[in-house]
């Protein structure tokens, strides 16, 4: 059995700021992607589990709502510090459950913590405004209020980082969290609500359900229904995405969905071709290219395109992928051996029908090595459909027109990078590229807490981060004060 809090290598859940099991005692297992053993064995929530979690956010939310702004700015400082005191825990159960490097997971828990903090610091910016009205002695006021109970859906992918989006702005708006879990690493994001419930917040404030595979749909859509949820965030894949975003509109409720991505990078023809190399290739094999931003797509001015290629293949031969916990092992393992072989098929799709393979395509189990291939066409799975994994398209284009053209031609549109000298000329390119987010000479892989996150087309919408968050997680209300006799017509 797991401690009261949570750790170690049973997961169960947290509700009411009680550490439980699943009402009828169910578990289910996370595998280790790498050597195949048991990671995490986890409490496997039931509907009634699932209802007692919102049950608990909401009996906790009248006096999270009402303590002053910088109360629950200090306990969300502390739950931040929370965090980065358990960096060795999440860096271990991330190995574990999801197959990265240590040095992805460590980067997750600084990012996160720095999230919360980022959080905390909005408490006092949930402002309001005095709006002129054509009634006589009439103040009219638009502020902002919690929403109640929000329904935060995190993925695997960057456990640490996304677990606590889903949480913090809620939080810090004054609303309480049931956080859904990923079921290929319960035992990360149950450790966030360890450092969460440690910090002091409340019992109730914030509450994690953990699920067995089969049972996502059920759970998720038992949550949605709730009533007392009045807000979702969704983290994943586009085709989830758009399950969340009709059970949500079904029951009237506000969400905000990140999804997918096919992230292109442009390189121009005045590009410096090192910074772009070097650019892409972390752009695309960052955490095996499990990154919603990951560079999927290399679009490269054809008069520079062997020399770039050339450049890219030099880097991404230089990169390992295996065992995560070895040193010199700067990629480890994918999330599943079958996640490698959806890849690998792709791949030999592309090859198939006229890619040239540059380097990299190797699979044994869940590793699979950087590969990049050029020539891509739009007849090859690749050139359309989000790879999530360590390889990378180049695709030739002849100007700028032509690069813009295929950067659009995406039903996705998360984030975006050019790489150019011309700075008025990148600024140009970018305002034509149809994306939520997009860097001049940087990756298309790029987070900051502060910043407005998020995505158009099928990557979904909404923003998290900062004060643009704040809209997502309130309900902007019309207050009026009448300050002398008013006229009635009748």
């Amino acid at each position: 059995m797991a401690d009261q809090t949570g750790r170690g290598k049973t997961a169960e859940l947290l509700i009411g700021g009680r550490t439980m099991a699943a009402k009828d005692g169910r578990t289910f297992d996370r595998i280790d992607p790498f050597t195949g053993e048991v990671a995490t064995r986890a409490a496997a929530a039931s509907l009634e589990d699932a209802d007692a979690a919102v049950a608990a956010a909401k009996a906790a939310w009248p006096a999270w709502r009402d303590l002053t702004a910088t109360e629950r700015r200090k306990r969300l400082l502390k739950a931040a510090d929370n965090l980065d005191s358990l960096t060795g825990e999440f860096i271990s159960t991330g190995i574990a459950e999801t197959g990265s490097t240590p040095g992805w997971y460590g980067f997750n828990v600084m990012l996160a913590a720095n999230m919360l903090r980022e959080a905390a610091a909005m408490t006092t910016q949930i402002t309001g405004q005095v709006l002129p009205s054509g009634v006589p002695g009439n103040v009219a006021m638009a502020v902002r209020r919690p929403c109640g109970v929000v329904l935060g859906i995190a993925p695997w992918n960057a456990p640490v980082i996304l677990g606590v989006r889903a949480v913090a702005m809620p939080l810090a708006c004054g609303n309480t969290v049931v956080l859904k879990g990923a079921e290929t690493c319960p035992g990360l994001h149950r450790l966030i609500g360890t450092a969460l419930q440690e910090a002091g917040l409340g019992d109730g404030v914030i509450n994690v359900i953990l699920n067995a595979p089969e049972d996502a749909p059920a759970i998720v859509e038992r949550l949605i229904a709730n009533p007392s949820v009045r807000r979702v965030n969704f983290t994943g894949s586009t085709p989830v995405g758009r399950i969340i975003a009709q059970l949500a509109a079904k029951h009237l409720k506000p969400a905000l969905l990140e999804l997918g991505g096919k992230a292109p990078l442009l390189v121009l023809h005045d590009a410096d071709l090192d910074e772009a190399a070097a650019g892409a290739n972390f752009g695309a094999f960052m955490n095996q290219g499990q990154i919603c931003m990951s560079t999927e797509r290399i679009i490269v001015d054809s008069s520079i395109a062997d020399e770039f290629v050339a450049k890219l293949a030099a880097r991404a031969s230089g990169l390992l992928a295996g065992d995560p916990r070895r040193s010199d092992v700067k990629l480890g393992a994918m999330v599943s051996a079958e996640a490698a072989r959806r890849v690998a098929g792709m791949v030999k799709d592309a090859v198939d029908k006229g890619a040239r393979l540059v380097t990299g395509g190797g699979v044994e189990g869940a590793v699979m090595q950087a590969t990049v291939l050029d020539g891509v066409t739009p007849e090859m799975k690749l050139y359309s459909e989000e790879s999530f994994g360590p390889v990378v398209s180049v695709i030739r284009v002849q100007g700028e027109d032509e690069a813009i053209r295929v950067a659009n031609d995406s039903e996705f549109g998360l984030s975006a990078a050019i790489f150019s000298r011309d700075t008025a000329r990148a600024l140009r390119v970018a305002d034509r590229i149809e994306s939520g987010i997009c860097h001049i000479n940087g990756p298309t892989v790029h987070d900051e807490a502060n910043m407005p996150f998020g995505g158009v087309k099928d990557s979904g919408y909404g923003r998290f981060g900062g004060t643009a968050a704040i809209a997502e997680f309130t309900e902007l209300r019309w207050i009026t004060l009448q300050t002398e006799p008013r006229h009635y017509p009748i």
